[in-house]
């Protein structure tokens, strides 16, 4: 052991720390437990997948040759990939392959970290927060300060479906509990899945669709392909797989429970899944309502805040020569509490129901032209009533105040063509077909009959868009894409008629058809460059057209769960993007780092803003005395976006036979309309850092990350918002187990704490915040077995 890592040893505190960042790299590469890093395998950012072997331009027997060993290659290293060791316990993952900056949560983090909504999973990642209107129910990812209309949710490839998106109150569906690994996709990558994900895509993925064999023989066949001898007798031989996944959760006396099932032999595979998830009230450190302290709240806990979501999942694949097909059947259940004063005074609770029919497959024709074609689809049915007393004082007024359905189908298919030696580069194209229909209704109980009887009851839109992706390898070093993206989107509601302001003149309404279309075109260009040092740069430019959604259109009239009176603008321009993204990654090493820098140029953002006018059940009423609905007007206006994101990890030396390092992060987003005034709901900038130590078993880690005031608010009815510190703590420990027929093969367990400085957090982004505190001091521990 070297001089300056005994000296460390010796020192405490902060100047551990600094001595610890000044490590040199040569120092922590002597440490005896070092292991090398496994590289961080992504599934959704982009469409092209490189192959090893580059056919000649010239396709004869030669290049024919070459490819079907390089898909012989292919096939034994897919079969490998699921026994090929996972990165160490806490090493962050960081990739470098893609044009812009990708968020990966790998399987080992969501079972450490929790959260019952992707919102709340990836709360504190740079760059994101959580909508979190009610926290642990439903909360949306906030990625770069764009919301619902620019983030999009896709699971296994298509569309999340739900209603999330068109209310802060509506959940995700999609569990973290039967999620094996998400990750945000920014930048050119996102044009693959719509211009409607300008913000970035969060991609969830599981094996509810197999793409492989079960692991438990030695080796399997993936894919179809062809496999050597040896491994023939694997093929046929039956297996059977399993994981449970548990936590306990003091802030909230969660309870959550869930069983994953995988199974197969010769060409079938099979997977089946259950979870389940309780929590009651949770606890907050201090009186929760900032405008009203007159009500009494003795037990510590946000009022109405308690939560129920299940589902359950099952699927299977056929594998053939060159392929697969594979299909699952999902259905997510939730009834959750909305906090708040106005929820709190009518018990307002949400019951939501998902039923989701997925399919996907994948095939690779021994053709001169074609490497592999892909295809997704996918239908949702989805309906949730939100409940509550229509008047506070009778307990008999309780029933189903407003419904929203959403039936959704959605097909995508993508070609990637053999790569080809263009003499000044190797350039490989994917080719892709997107169709989608959605059918939208929110019709209220409350005014049947009515003219206006719902939110924007009913309408519908269809989509249907191609794209192209083409990168170019000069070198090995030196890459570059090329993507664009056409769509057309048709939409079909009804509105009064009543200006994008409006204000009561006694003016009589009448429905008007509204049927506009649009035609977006999306454009990106990047640069992907080896640095010394094991680092690569990038740097992209995009130019992005969004079409209006239906909400932003349609909206006209009382969303009672947000206590918001929604008025939509028909007359909505097409949106439009201009951004670049300069950044620098290196995901190898003892020293592991992110670095990103953005600006992005709005014409007509759209936007969500309250005008200040309160309004009760409908236009009549806005501006009376005694209204309870903030009236909440869709406006466009010039919008600029700047900011960046940080994050590394230093594997500073050995200390009892582990590895102990330090870490941080800092993330800043920064709108601005044009005149100068501020964008609503702009996250804080935030940076934070801690100190952890790991070997192959453990994880030990201590974080504190601090969000700063958020004094950059909207003109109209948005407050400032403090600052606070959020003190993290948790060990986990992972072990392999005593092979045996009947017992767990590998266990993971640990404890997780969470606010342990017990802070009153309000989260800027949430329309709720003034009324809901994020959750108080709480700890977690989880057990996790796989069979």
């Amino acid at each position: 052991m070297s001089f300056e890592l005994r000296r460390a040893q010796r020192l405490g505190g902060a100047s551990l720390l600094l001595l610890g960042a000044a490590a040199t790299p040569a120092l922590a590469q002597d440490k005896p437990v070092a292991t090398e890093l496994p590289s961080v395998t992504v599934t959704a950012p982009s469409p092209i997948v490189r192959r090893a072997v580059v056919p000649s331009r010239t396709p004869g027997r030669a290049t024919r040759t070459a490819r079907v060993r390089s898909r012989e290659r292919t096939a034994e290293a897919a079969s490998a990939a699921p026994q090929t060791a996972a990165p160490q316990q806490g090493v962050l993952p960081i990739v470098t392959n893609q044009f812009a900056t990708v968020t990966v949560v790998p399987s080992e983090e969501i079972r450490r970290e929790g959260g019952g909504q992707l919102g709340d999973l990836l709360f504190s990642k740079p760059g994101i927060t959580g909508s979190s209107f009610a926290p642990g129910a439903s909360s949306r990812p906030i990625i770069r300060g764009l919301d619902v209309n620019r983030v999009g949710i896709v699971e296994n490839g298509t569309n999340g479906g739900g209603a999330s998106d068109l209310g802060e109150d509506h959940f995700v569906p999609i569990d973290p509990l039967a999620t094996n690994q998400v990750e945000v996709v920014r930048g050119p990558a996102a044009l693959r899945y719509g211009s409607t994900s300008i913000g970035g895509v969060v991609s969830a993925t599981n094996n509810r669709i197999p793409d492989a064999l079960p692991s438990c023989a030695p080796s399997f066949q993936t894919y179809g392909l062809p496999i050597k001898a040896p491994l023939a007798t694997a093929e046929t031989s039956p297996c059977v797989t399993a994981e449970t996944r548990t936590a306990f959760s003091s802030v909230d006396r969660g309870v959550e429970s869930g069983v994953l099932l995988d199974t197969g032999g010769g060409n079938f595979a099979f997977h089946a899944d259950a979870y389940g998830r309780t929590t009651t009230d949770y606890g907050i450190p201090s009186y929760p309502y900032l405008a009203d302290q007159t009500r009494i709240i003795t037990n510590g806990r946000q009022p109405n805040s308690a939560t129920r979501s299940d589902g359950a999942s099952i699927g299977g694949s056929y594998f053939f020569q060159g392929g697969y097909i594979g299909a699952a059947i999902t259905q997510n259940d939730s009834l959750y509490y909305i906090p708040g004063i106005d929820g709190a005074d009518h018990n307002t609770r949400i019951d939501g129901h998902q039923t989701k029919i997925n399919v996907k497959g994948e095939y690779r024709p021994d053709a001169a032209a074609i490497d592999t074609i892909r295809f997704w689809a996918g239908a949702t049915d989805y309906r949730h009533n939100e409940i509550g007393l229509a008047d506070p004082a009778d307990p008999n007024t309780d029933g189903v105040r407003q419904t929203f359905t959403n039936k959704e189908q959605e097909i995508r298919t993508e070609v990637q063509l053999m790569p080809f030696n263009a003499r000044f580069a190797e350039v490989t194209t994917a080719l892709g077909f997107q169709v989608g229909h959605q059918e939208l209704t929110a019709p209220s109980p409350d005014n049947p009959g009515t003219l206006f009887n719902g939110l924007w009851d009913p309408n519908n839109n269809t989509r249907v868009a191609a794209y192209a992706f083409n990168e170019f390898k000069f070198t090995d070093a030196t890459r570059a894409q090329i993507a664009g993206r056409i769509e057309h989107v048709e939409l079909h509601g009804t509105t009064p008629n009543f200006p994008a302001d409006y204000l009561p003149d006694g003016t009589p309404q009448v429905p008007i058809a509204r049927n506009p279309s649009y035609t977006p075109k999306s454009g990106s260009i990047g640069l992907l460059q080896d640095l010394p040092g094991g680092m690569v740069g990038s740097i992209t430019a995009q130019y992005v057209e969004r079409a209006p959604k239906p909400a932003e259109l349609f909206s006209r009239g009382a969303h009672d769960a947000t206590a918001t009176f929604d008025i939509g603008n028909p007359n909505l321009k097409i949106e439009t993007a201009k951004s670049v993204e300069v950044g620098v990654r290196k995901a190898t090493g003892p020293l592991r780092f992110e670095a990103t820098v953005y600006y992005t140029h709005f014409d007509n953002f759209i936007f969500r803003r309250l005008t200040g006018v309160m309004c009760d059940d409908d236009f009549a009423s806005c501006g009376t005395p005694g209204a309870e609905l903030n009236q909440a007007v869709y406006s466009q206006r010039n919008a600029n976006f700047r900011g960046g994101e940080f994050q590394s990890q230093l594997d500073v030396g050995a200390f009892q036979g582990g590895i102990w390092g330090i870490e941080n992060q800092l993330d800043v987003v920064r709108a601005t309309f044009t005149d100068g005034t501020n964008v609503p709901r702009i996250p804080p900038l935030r940076m934070g850092g801690g100190v952890f130590w790991r070997d192959d078993n453990w994880l030990m880690r201590v974080n504190l990350l601090h969000a700063f005031a958020q004094d950059n608010v909207a003109a109209v009815a948005e407050t400032p918002t403090p600052g606070y510190n959020l003190l993290r703590a948790e060990v986990s420990y992972k072990t392999k187990l005593a092979p045996n027929w009947f017992g767990a093969r590998e266990m993971m367990a640990g404890i997780t704490g969470n606010n342990l400085l017990n802070e009153s957090i309000r989260n800027s982004v949430s329309y709720t915040k003034d009324q809901v505190l994020m959750p108080g001091i709480g700890v977690r521990a989880f057990a996790n077995f796989k069979f």
